[in-house]
């Protein structure tokens, strides 16, 4: 099929202009490829993972390892999802995370211009770093299990800037009970 740009076209999901890599709670969703339930299954509202659904609970725990400047503050891994909030701090250290106040939309970064200085450059991994990294590795882990080739997980991520202790709170309480939502869930391949 040749390519047209009218039709073939992906529109980033991404807030334009944030800087990923600066501190801050990002809660995120990442879904397998076609929805297929990999992880194991939900008994009475309780996530019972397979091999490969402890294989992506160790890589979560590993993260916070792997990226010194992040660590998981609640996630959950669901037949076919995942669920979670990323919290990523400038200065290394653990602290206790508190959102920014974020009554000025957006103050933490300033759309680029066309022209003009070039940014300098951040070493810090941004979310779409740590997301792909740990994509990658369960992949190449669950394929090697399986003896085949083939993508684990969708090709992109959700992801919503967590901007105030209230939205926060909201979002540990869906990561704290989805799976008890299983049934109703519109991830789940029966809805």
């Amino acid at each position: 099929m040749k390519y047209d740009p009218e039709k073939h076209h992906r529109r980033s999901v991404r807030l334009k202009g944030y800087d990923y890599s600066l501190s801050g709670a990002y809660f995120i969703t990442i879904c397998t490829k076609d929805r297929e339930c990999l992880f194991g299954q939900i008994n009475t509202g309780e996530m019972i993972l397979n091999e490969y659904g402890d294989i992506v609970q160790k890589y979560l725990e590993h993260l916070p390892e792997r990226f010194s400047n992040m660590q998981f503050d609640i996630h959950v891994i669901l037949p076919n999802h995942i669920h979670g909030i990323i919290i990523i701090n400038d200065n290394c250290r653990g602290e206790v995370f508190s959102p920014p106040d974020m009554s000025t939309p957006l103050h933490r970064y300033e759309p680029q211009k066309k022209g003009g200085k070039t940014p300098p450059l951040r070493r810090e991994p941004t979310l779409g770093n740590i997301i792909a990294y740990f994509k990658y590795q369960t992949t190449v882990k669950i394929n090697e299990i399986r003896d085949t080739f083939c993508p684990i997980w969708q090709r992109n991520y959700y992801e919503r800037v967590i901007r105030n202790d209230l939205e926060l709170s909201k979002f540990r309480k869906y990561v704290q009970n989805n799976p008890l939502q299983w049934d109703i869930d519109k991830e789940n391949p029966k809805n």
